[in-house]
Formats: structure tokens, C-alpha cells, sequence
């Protein structure tokens, strides 16, 4: 093959070509990927408020319910259905007649037997002289202290009739026995009733306060009770445990109540146990039976490690798992337990520990043992504090 000298240039510049490719491939290797990045939040423990948030119903305070303790007619009603009563105040009206004229007798025959007192005392001090001076017999004198005595107890019995008719004319006023809001009447004026009837006359129930009758799961009861026991957690304001009140319509309650006590005993179809608080009612908002939901401030646990919901993810079995970045900025599994949640954050009981970098943002991209770029989490505050930094050194 002959080259002429064209061919010979042309060949000396492919080749030159060449080798400036290849130092150039030398000087500039591809550089290495770069650290996936993600967000991490830093763990801290510090003591946490420890909610429950329980179903219930509202009771009333105290029923009354109103019956008469003697026969007759209702002369008259004192009230109008649905008013607000006191403790004393007067209701109905018997018609008081028959009473009057028993009360009448009985004070009649207490006379009498007082009257026959006086005679029997005086004959008995006359027998008793003249007993001892021989003119009467023994017997005669035991006779007359004898009469006495029967005398003096009829008085105690005319006295006590004398009560009872006072008693009975007393009872045709029928009062309230507490404080609180009239139902509906069941009876009007000229109706017969009777003494201790089945039916009663009306209810007064008392609606401030209120009871708040709450169910919680007997297992949730005995693991709040161990973990005090142990310390774990201690008592919010001593033994008064604080709650609050959710509507049927999901507004908050304004006025705060207690926790007053729990149930003994275990329901067994429902496995629940009851407690009840009571809850201030000035402006009569509660009424009995109505259906709400309470939140109990059962304890304050020392030490609390809450992560953010985002940190935590939950497999099919229902365990949960986190990944956090280690010292060597890799990124580890950890298998945690949670008790309970708290806004957006979980209250984790085993996994994670204080100082723990939990990761938040960019879970898809990393796996365990991957060498990952970690930034900390900017709440909303600090990014309106940057912003408005970068605003000043823009001016």
C-alpha cells in the first residue's frame, strides 16, 4: 500500500485526535453520585401530659322525684312546669281539712288525759296520808299510784298522736327536696292521690353541676395503673385528675371539670369500667343523656420521647419501624413501640432514644446502611425568622 503525503498528514491527525480524547477522559473521570438527602428531626425527652379521650354520656347531678305521703285532693299548683325551684319550696297543695280536724281530736284527747293526770296525782298524794295513818288500806293507796301511771301514759300517747296529726297536716304541703328544674306535672288541681303512690307527682333534677358518665377498656385502666405504680408516670395535680368536654357537635366545652371516681367492678359484656367527673353547668348547656366526649389528663410520664408521625412507618403486621442517622451518617433501622398519640406526634415507649436523629423527609430514597446528607428539619417559626433575615440583607 503506497501513502502519499496527504494520507500521512490526515493519519497524524486522527492520531492526535485520539490521544487528546484520551487524556481528556483521563483528566476528567465521571465524579461519584451524589449523598442522598434527607430531613431529620432531633429526638429530645421532656416530660409529657398523658391524655385519654373517652365516649360518655350526661347525668344529672340529683333527681328528685316527688310523691305524696298522705291521701287527699290537689287544691292547688305552685309552679309552672319547667321553672327552676329551691330546696323547701312548696309544689302542691293537699286540701288540709281532714288533717285539721285529726290534728283537732288528738289535741282533745291530750287534754282529756292531762286533765285526768291532775286527778289521779292528787288522789294518790290524799291515799298515800292517809295510808299512812292507818284510815285507807295499802291496797286502796297501790290502786290510785296504779291509775297514776296509767294516766301519765295516756298523756305520752296523747302526745304522740298530737305529732303524728301535726305530721300528716304538714305533709299537704308538698316542698321540693333540692334544688333544681321542674319536669312535667302529672297531676292538676282537683286529682286525687295517695300516700306513697307508684307514680310521682313530678321530677326536680338538679343540672348544676352534671355527671359525666365515661367508659374506658378495662386493659387501658390496669396499664395506666402499673406504669404508676412503677413511676413511669406520676399523678397530674394530686388526685384530681383534670378533664374537658367535646360536644355532639365537636365544640369544646368552656368550663373544665374533674374526675371524681372510678368503678369497682368490670362490665362483663363490654370489658369496660365505668368512671364519672363532674363538670360545672351554670348556663344549662348540658343536659342528661346527651352524648359527648372527654378528655382525661391521667398522668404527666418523666422523660417522654415523642417522634413525629412522618418519622414512623407501620408494616402490614402492624409493627412499626424508624430510620434514623447514626454518628457515621448512616442511615439505621430501629424497631420501636408506640402508646399512644399526641397532635402529630407519637409517644414512642421502646426504640428510640434521646439525641437520635429520626429521619422525616426523603424515607423513599435511602435504605439501612446507606451514607446519606443530613439536614435538620426547619419548623415554621425559624422559616418566617430566615425569611424575614434574607428580607433585611436584601434592603
Amino acid at each position: 500500500m503506497v501513502f502519499t503525503a496527504e494520507n500521512r498528514i490526515l493519519q497524524g491527525l486522527l492520531l492526535g485526535a485520539v490521544g487528546l480524547l484520551a487524556a481528556g477522559c483521563v483528566r476528567h473521570a465521571a465524579p461519584p453520585p451524589p449523598k442522598p438527602a434527607v430531613t431529620v428531626v432531633d429526638l429530645h425527652a421532656r416530660p409529657v401530659s398523658l391524655t385519654t379521650e373517652l365516649p360518655g354520656r350526661v347525668s344529672a347531678y340529683r333527681i328528685a322525684e316527688v310523691r305524696p305521703q298522705v291521701n287527699g285532693v290537689i287544691l292547688k299548683r305552685l309552679f309552672k312546669e319547667g321553672d327552676l325551684v329551691a330546696a323547701g319550696q312548696q309544689l302542691y297543695q293537699i286540701d288540709p281539712a281532714p288533717y285539721q280536724a285529726a290534728l283537732a281530736s288528738a289535741r282533745a284527747t291530750l287534754a282529756h288525759a292531762r286533765a285526768s293526770v291532775i286527778a289521779a296525782r292528787l288522789t294518790a298524794e290524799r291515799y298515800r296520808a292517809l295510808s299512812e295513818a292507818h284510815a285507807v288500806s295499802r291496797q286502796d293507796y297501790d290502786n290510785a299510784v296504779a291509775t297514776l301511771g296509767q294516766d301519765e301514759a295516756d298523756v305520752a300517747s296523747g302526745e304522740a298522736a298530737v305529732r303524728v296529726a301535726e305530721i300528716n297536716l304538714a305533709y299537704t304541703n308538698v316542698y321540693s327536696p333540692i334544688s333544681g328544674r321542674t319536669g312535667r306535672s302529672s297531676v292538676t288541681e282537683g286529682a286525687l292521690v295517695t300516700a306513697n303512690q307508684a307514680t310521682s307527682l313530678l321530677s326536680v333534677t338538679q343540672l348544676d353541676p352534671v355527671y359525666v358518665d365515661l367508659t374506658q377498656p378495662s386493659t387501658t385502666l390496669v396499664r395506666f395503673k402499673r406504669e404508676l405504680a412503677a413511676g413511669q408516670i406520676r399523678r397530674a395535680d394530686g388526685n384530681q385528675a383534670p378533664a374537658k368536654l367535646l360536644l355532639e357537635d365537636g365544640s369544646a366545652y368552656e368550663s373544665a371539670g374533674t374526675l371524681e371516681f372510678s368503678e369497682v367492678t368490670v362490665d362483663e359484656g363490654t370489658g369496660s369500667v365505668t368512671l364519672r367527673a363532674i363538670f360545672p353547668n351554670s348556663q344549662g348547656l348540658l343536659l342528661p343523656g346527651m352524648f359527648v366526649r372527654a378528655t382525661i389528663e391521667e398522668g404527666v410520664r418523666e422523660g417522654a420521647i415523642l417522634a413525629p408521625q412522618q418519622g414512623i412507618t407501620h408494616a402490614p403486621d402492624g409493627t412499626a419501624t424508624a430510620l434514623i442517622v447514626g454518628a457515621d451518617s448512616k442511615v439505621e433501622r430501629r424497631s420501636v413501640e408506640l402508646d399512644r398519640a399526641l397532635g402529630d406526634e407519637w409517644v414512642v415507649t421502646k426504640g428510640l432514644a434521646a439525641g437520635d436523629r429520626l429521619i422525616v423527609a426523603g424515607l423513599q430514597k435511602v435504605k439501612p446502611g446507606m451514607e446519606v446528607s443530613a439536614r435538620p428539619q426547619v419548623t415554621a417559626h425559624e422559616g418566617a425568622a430566615e425569611h424575614s433575615k434574607h428580607e433585611l440583607a436584601a434592603r
